[in-house]
């Protein structure tokens, strides 16, 4: 289904947002979400949080049968805070060995509603795609027009000249799981980046 090596081409890492402090719509989206991901055969990885909607995405999976990965900092690898279930379970020391293990197990990106953390983690994988440093899938679950105001800022910088069309087209979205799942699973890195990689950002914008 995703590119990459084969094992981690069928794990999908899901960033979303850890507060249980939201509209249950939210919840049940991310739901939703882990049992379209297990349906598919996939696993999923994501920080192993235990509330919210890293709960939810979680519990989805687990409860249709698939397998999920944990990658915590010691900080966050606690009864209170990690899930109580998890497939396997990795602890790290810092935030960055998180995130750069996440990546590594992982053979595409969805980030989910969510906070700075997910916006964080989002804006990473972007710009690792932007530098060709990986050509994996990234998707936003765009649901009831969250990420509607971060779409029209992208959507700004193309229009002032600081993205290009082929970085827009990094990022796939939709507003269910299925869908969004489908668009990751047919996706193919757009060509036209080597411009940026160049140096020819300083020629005028077409």
């Amino acid at each position: 289904m995703i590119q990459g090596a084969a094992e981690a081409g069928r794990r999908v890492c899901v960033f979303c947002g850890s507060s249980a402090q939201v509209a249950p719509a939210y919840l049940e989206a991310a739901h939703a979400m882990g049992r379209a991901i297990a349906r598919r055969g996939l696993t999923l990885v994501y920080g192993g949080g235990g509330t919210g909607m890293m709960r939810a995405v979680a519990d989805g999976v687990l409860e249709s049968g698939g397998a999920v990965i944990g990658v915590l900092t010691e900080q966050f690898d606690t009864p209170a805070v990690r899930h109580p279930n998890l497939s396997e379970r990795h602890v790290v020391a810092t935030m960055h060995q998180r995130k750069a293990l996440m990546s590594d197990l992982s053979g595409a990106f969805v980030a989910l509603p969510g906070g700075l953390g997910t916006l964080e983690e989002l804006f990473e994988v972007l710009c690792w795609a932007q530098l060709r440093i990986h050509q994996r899938p990234i998707g936003l679950l765009n649901l009831n027009g969250f990420y509607d105001p971060l779409l029209a800022a992208l959507q700004r910088a193309r229009d002032e000249g600081f993205i290009f069309d082929e970085h827009q087209q990094l990022l796939q979205t939709a507003g269910d799981p299925e869908t969004l799942l489908d668009r990751l699973a047919s996706y193919r890195p757009p060509d036209g980046l080597e411009r940026w990689l160049d140096g020819l950002t300083a020629q005028p914008r077409p």
